[in-house]
């Protein structure tokens, strides 16, 4: 499988690891930490030397609660960023809603939009709406992600009923859609929207039943990374679960991409990229049966190899 993008084919036939960027005050585990435009694009350096295939760019936080933020402020975050992303030889996407941030940073040569909202959002003052943008670009890749509500809603009152058919159904219509506005089926990227207005259980019933939650045929992005639901299995009289302290979110963060995976996503979405990457090797290690080589020193100067020991 390829998801075809704005300057890349990418090839799924292994998972792909999405970095992401926040260029926000506010998001919920690393607000402020990458807020100014220089510290951003260090951290998309940082993220590719830890082995991110895809640069995940977003100026606005998503998180439950998160006060919206003006298009001005938006496209003054992120426009600068995208601009040096794109020099650096990876794919690049931008996480926004708003049609206007999707053109400009496409504009730039962004190749993917991630949208929580699907395309659906549309501005109070009219202009372009997200999926004509989408159609009218030639070849940019989109994800279309699964949201109950709106981002300041989304957790007062979650889901109900059959989480797993809700999401099919919902992404099912969405990516159809957009087909009949001519955009071709390759382009796009389905997420099931893991934490967005959905409770601990749906969540968990979302991972455990991934290929009946999303249409077959498309590539599926997961996005666990240090998610509130994997505080909620965390908790005990030493990590409660009103805990932020986000370190203690490694751990179950890379467990849920690595089955994410196992269960089927070709790309997870995540803050700390080189502790997923390195599952995912030990993964694919053993899913290929195969025991890394290692170079070992001989009396001749000269290395050869062995397998490890067991």
């Amino acid at each position: 499988m390829h998801w075809q993008t704005t300057r890349y084919a990418i090839d799924l036939s292994r998972p792909h690891v999405m970095g992401i960027v926040n260029v926000t005050p506010d998001s919920f585990s690393d607000g402020g930490q990458h807020a100014t435009c220089q510290s951003a694009m260090a951290h998309c350096e940082s993220l590719l030397k830890d082995g991110a295939d895809i640069l995940d760019i977003g100026g606005e936080s998503t998180r439950p609660g998160a006060p919206p933020v003006s298009q001005e402020e938006e496209l003054a975050r992120v426009l600068p960023v995208i601009r040096h992303a794109v020099s650096l030889g990876v794919p690049v996407s931008v996480d926004t809603y708003k049609p206007a941030v999707m053109q400009a940073a496409l504009d730039l040569g962004a190749d993917i939009v991630n949208d929580v909202w699907a395309l659906r959002w549309a501005s109070d003052s009219g202009g372009a709406h997200g999926q004509n943008v989408i159609a009218a670009h030639p070849a940019c890749g989109v994800c279309l992600m699964h949201m109950h509500r709106y981002p300041q809603t989304m957790q007062a009152a979650p889901m109900e009923g059959d989480v797993v058919r809700q999401v099919h159904a919902f992404l099912t219509e969405r990516a159809v859609a957009l087909q009949w506005m001519g955009v071709h089926p390759s382009r796009i990227c389905l997420d099931p929207g893991i934490g967005f207005g959905k409770t601990v259980q749906q969540n968990f019933a979302l991972l455990a039943h991934q290929a009946q939650a999303v249409p077959q045929g498309y590539p599926l992005l997961a996005g666990w990374s240090r998610k509130s639901s994997l505080a909620a299995v965390m908790q005990s009289t030493r990590t409660p679960l009103a805990d932020t302290d986000m370190r203690r979110r490694l751990a179950p963060s890379v467990t849920a991409a690595v089955l994410a995976v196992q269960n089927g996503a070709h790309i997870v979405r995540v803050h700390d990229v080189f502790e997923t990457v390195s599952a995912l090797r030990v993964l694919a290690a053993m899913q290929a049966e195969q025991v890394p080589q290692l170079p070992i020193a001989t009396r001749g100067g000269a290395a050869r190899h062995r397998n490890l020991p067991a």
